[in-house]
């Protein structure tokens, strides 16, 4: 069993095309395809990334994608949220980024990604765009310890797979002691004990946000590896790439877990 796990296509079909052939080379094949948010976006062509996901060919795995920061901005621009007219979209990217967007994913494809998940909870994974807290929770290497601690216990995972950041890391978080407190309308309750097993969060990177890259992740859930994949789309020639691993320790959060 082996998971390939990517975010960030944003419309780039050629770039999602590249990483789809350079999972097909894999020596252990790939069972399972996870898309954790940012289909669309603002660069190359929405609907024609839309249309492959939805159409997987012959002998493809098929794709399994939830929500992320730009299919919120299309939920905002159709009414679909509880933000209308996209105010984030219009801070970052200003009128020619909504029109844009607006233009370039139909009212069909905006249903379709829609119907998708938030997040998905695998075996003691989370794989999301953001976090359980927010689809524009951006986790990075400089997150703090106490933040990922408490992201990792609303997530009820040892391994929580991101993509909000666009980038590639592994955060490891080995607490000495970790409790968390559950307030409710009847008061605060009892400490739970989180136990010491360390949990790590992982940026799986982006496929079409850099000109040129594409990076995603492989994952074996079996031997819990997880291997940093980094193409050149220019020449399609994968590198593999080993990253710094972040040891944050003694954390002790309070939180209120959602999962």
């Amino acid at each position: 069993m082996q998971w390939a796990i990517l975010s960030g296509i944003e419309g780039n079909l050629a770039a999602y095309e590249a990483v789809l052939q350079d999972i097909r080379r894999q020596r252990s094949p790939v069972t399972d395809l996870y898309i954790i948010g940012d289909v669309v976006g603002l660069k190359g062509n929405n609907e024609a990334v839309i249309e492959r996901l939805q159409s997987p060919r012959s002998g493809e795995l098929e794709p399994q994608v939830c929500i992320g920061w730009w299919e919120e901005q299309c939920f905002s621009l159709h009414g679909l949220s509880g933000l209308p007219d996209a105010p984030e979209l219009m801070a970052q990217y200003g009128g020619d980024g909504v029109k844009y967007l607006w233009e370039s994913v139909s009212r069909q494809s905006v249903r379709w990604l829609r119907s998708r998940h938030f997040g998905f909870h695998e075996l003691d994974c989370l794989l999301i765009h953001g976090s359980t807290v927010s689809y524009a929770d951006e986790l990075t290497p400089e997150t703090s310890p106490l933040q990922l601690c408490d992201r990792l216990i609303r997530a009820d995972a040892n391994t929580l797979f991101c993509g909000r950041s666009g980038l590639t890391f592994e955060c490891w978080v080995e607490p000495q002691q970790l409790r968390s407190t559950v307030i409710t309308l009847e008061g605060t309750q009892e400490p739970q004990e989180q136990g010491k097993t360390p949990r790590r969060v992982v940026g799986v990177g982006a496929v079409g946000r850099t000109p040129g890259k594409a990076s995603y992740v492989l994952y074996h859930p079996k031997t819990n590896a997880i291997t940093f994949k980094t193409i050149d789309t220019t020449i399609e020639t994968p590198i593999e790439t080993t990253l710094d691993t972040y040891d944050l320790s003694d954390c002790h959060p309070r939180s209120t877990p959602v999962l």
